[in-house]
């Protein structure tokens, strides 16, 4: 017996030394500016700076679509509030070049008490159906945060405001994770707005710096706001360059001519006529932008196959497809895309096709489960940007960052259940899943185009 002892003390000893040089083994292994105790793996910049609600049962499941009584049955709600650790900020020395030719649409339209004084876009109106007889089937109402949200998942942040500039940081970080370039900012003219929301033009210059604290670009997305023509877009853009133009972290585009011009985003362009729009982007129209200290790139939308030539009527530089439904419209139906790009070769305008990770807005149109698209378990956004780099684009925009009410953000989001909810999430995998995807897509993008794309159209650093 006393043999014994000593054999299994003698065993025991060993195994307890061995485990201890693994350990030393593996903190060898980590960068020089990492901790011991911090994760390693795919997770790049972690931080959070609010609480978090996360899902207690890790359950994974095949679908987004998930069973609502299993869930609320299962999935317990804990509350755990995580600290950044020192750990878990970037040393941009060691982060991977970004893809400038990689864009991202970003809304800053979100507000909570906090920092608003009140709920904004999080408690967004359930939107009534163009017939009545079909609306009255459905709810009504608004949502009531922060249990109840606009979206058919939950933030890892919670909800948050863009005015928190830890937010807007954490933001920057995430995209700078995605190895994304370049981030299309929702923008409406001062005392303009959306009209669920407030006029955020004066979140602008902190949402510059913060970009630029990570090497990333802002270009602008202009919204439809009332009565936009070309008089008010000629003023629109003489501000945005006389006001941001200067900021390191101001987009511009560097042609095959050598020109680095600024970028727009026109979104729903097609509601003003090309008669307007030429009069503002041909070299002959009365409010002439061209040839100017504030000529630029501009990007119509392309919703429907005749908007081509109306398009080209205009004056515009190029086209984007904007929405993340495959088969919803002409031009977010990825068999269109090869098409797509031919025509805009014909005519030397830029092809950007828009991807995105899914698509469900039903918390704000309930009516509309038709257009709901699957994430897969992230098969639906691969699927998307392997069709975006057969196309051989000019650039790809991403549909979107955290627009959430129409459930297409990349953003992380985390398992969450209220009294009568259970939001989607991105299990199995991680909330991070999605940004990780992307920057695998990015260096794959990068890599192609740069194999293809003889004009070598820089933008500017």
């Amino acid at each position: 017996m006393a043999k014994f002892r000593r054999r299994t003390c003698i065993i025991l000893s060993l195994f307890i030394l061995f485990i201890f040089s693994l350990m030393m083994g593996l903190k060898m292994l980590r960068p020089n500016k990492a901790t011991f105790g911090d994760p390693f793996g795919l997770e790049l910049l972690p931080e959070l700076h609010q609480q978090t609600h996360l899902g207690k049962n890790l359950d994974s499941q095949n679908n987004d679509k998930i069973n609502s009584e299993t869930n609320i049955k299962n999935l317990k709600s804990v509350e755990i509030t995580l600290k950044p650790s020192k750990a878990s900020e970037p040393y941009l020395e060691e982060l991977r070049p970004l893809n400038y030719y990689l864009h991202v649409f970003y809304y800053s339209w979100y507000g909570n008490p906090q920092f608003d004084g009140k709920y904004i876009h999080w408690n967004h109106p359930i939107l009534k159906h163009w017939d009545p007889r079909i609306t009255k089937n459905y709810p009504q109402g608004k949502h009531n945060p922060p249990d109840d949200i606009g979206s058919s998942f939950y933030p890892e942040l919670g909800i948050y405001s863009s005015r928190d500039p830890s937010v807007i940081e954490t933001h920057m970080k995430q995209m700078c994770s995605a190895s994304i370039g370049v981030l299309a900012l929702s923008w409406y003219p001062p005392g303009t707005n959306d009209e669920n929301g407030e006029n955020t033009d004066d979140l602008v210059p902190t949402i510059l710096d913060k970009a630029h604290k990570y090497n990333l670009k802002v270009t602008f997305h202009i919204e439809p706001y009332s009565n936009r023509d070309d008089q008010n877009m000629y003023k629109n853009v003489k501000y945005i360059i006389d006001k941001y133009g200067n900021h390191p972290a101001f987009y511009r585009y560097k042609t095959k001519t050598g020109n680095a011009l600024p970028m727009f985003y026109i979104y729903d362009s097609y509601i003003t006529k090309p008669e307007k729009w030429a009069n503002l982007l041909t070299t002959t129209g009365s409010q002439s932008i061209r040839n100017s200290p504030y000529d630029g790139l501009f990007i119509a939308l392309l919703v429907e196959s005749k908007h081509r030539y109306d398009i080209l009527q205009g004056g515009f530089d190029g086209i984007y497809t904007y929405f993340a439904t495959n088969g919803f419209t002409y031009g977010s139906s990825y068999e269109n895309w090869a098409g797509l790009k031919f025509f805009c070769d014909q005519f030397n305008l830029l092809f950007i096709p828009s991807v995105g990770p899914g698509y469900i807005d039903t918390s704000i149109r309930p009516w509309n489960a038709q257009n709901t698209r699957n994430r897969i378990s992230g098969k639906y956004y691969e699927t998307a940007l392997g069709a975006a780099l057969h196309a051989h684009p000019s650039v790809i925009s991403i549909t979107s960052f955290n627009e959430w009410h129409e459930g297409t953000q990349i953003e992380k989001a985390v398992p969450k259940r209220a009294s009568n909810t259970v939001y989607l999430d991105y299990r199995p995998h991680k909330p991070s899943l999605y940004l990780e995807l992307t920057r695998k897509w990015s260096e794959k993008y990068s890599k192609e185009r740069a194999a293809y794309a003889f004009d070598h159209e820089l933008p500017l650093s």
